[in-house]
Protein backbone atom coordinates (compact mmCIF):
# COMPACT_ATOMS: atom_id res chain seq x y z
CA UNK A 1 0.00 0.00 0.00
CA UNK A 2 1.28 3.52 -0.57
CA UNK A 3 2.35 5.65 2.42
CA UNK A 4 -0.86 7.30 4.32
CA UNK A 5 -0.93 10.51 5.19
CA UNK A 6 -3.05 12.27 7.57
CA UNK A 7 -4.60 15.92 6.44
CA UNK A 8 -3.91 17.83 10.09
CA UNK A 9 -6.06 21.04 9.42
CA UNK A 10 -8.96 17.87 8.80
CA UNK A 11 -7.94 15.65 11.99
CA UNK A 12 -10.31 16.66 14.60
CA UNK A 13 -8.20 14.11 17.09
CA UNK A 14 -10.90 11.44 17.77
CA UNK A 15 -7.75 9.27 18.12
CA UNK A 16 -9.71 6.38 15.85
CA UNK A 17 -6.83 5.59 13.57
CA UNK A 18 -3.96 4.92 16.27
CA UNK A 19 -6.90 2.65 18.49
CA UNK A 20 -7.55 0.40 14.99
CA UNK A 21 -3.95 0.73 13.74
CA UNK A 22 -1.23 1.09 15.79
CA UNK A 23 1.42 -0.44 13.93
CA UNK A 24 1.07 3.13 11.79
CA UNK A 25 -0.75 6.09 13.18
CA UNK A 26 -0.18 7.74 16.46
CA UNK A 27 -1.61 10.89 18.13
CA UNK A 28 1.22 13.71 18.57
CA UNK A 29 2.00 15.07 21.74
CA UNK A 30 -0.85 17.35 22.76
CA UNK A 31 -2.84 14.21 21.01
CA UNK A 32 -4.63 16.58 18.89
CA UNK A 33 -3.92 15.47 15.62
CA UNK A 34 -2.96 11.67 14.36
CA UNK A 35 0.70 11.21 12.94
CA UNK A 36 1.69 8.58 10.84
CA UNK A 37 4.70 7.00 12.67
CA UNK A 38 8.00 7.16 11.68
CA UNK A 39 8.58 3.48 11.28
CA UNK A 40 5.38 2.59 10.25
CA UNK A 41 4.62 -0.72 9.01
CA UNK A 42 3.11 0.25 5.52
CA UNK A 43 1.58 -3.36 4.62
CA UNK A 44 -0.17 -3.34 7.89
CA UNK A 45 -3.93 -4.69 7.11
CA UNK A 46 -5.57 -2.24 9.13
CA UNK A 47 -4.86 0.57 6.96
CA UNK A 48 -7.48 0.54 4.88
CA UNK A 49 -9.67 0.11 8.23
CA UNK A 50 -8.35 3.76 9.76
CA UNK A 51 -8.81 5.04 6.58
CA UNK A 52 -12.97 3.74 6.48
CA UNK A 53 -13.61 4.60 9.98
CA UNK A 54 -11.33 8.25 9.91
CA UNK A 55 -15.06 10.45 10.31
CA UNK A 56 -13.96 13.78 8.83
CA UNK A 57 -11.65 11.49 5.79
CA UNK A 58 -8.59 12.92 6.91
CA UNK A 59 -6.27 9.96 6.06
CA UNK A 60 -5.76 9.47 2.30
CA UNK A 61 -2.99 7.16 0.47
Amino acid sequence: MANPTVDKDLCIGCALCALVCTEVFEMDDASRVALVKADADLDADCIEDAIDQCPVTAIVV
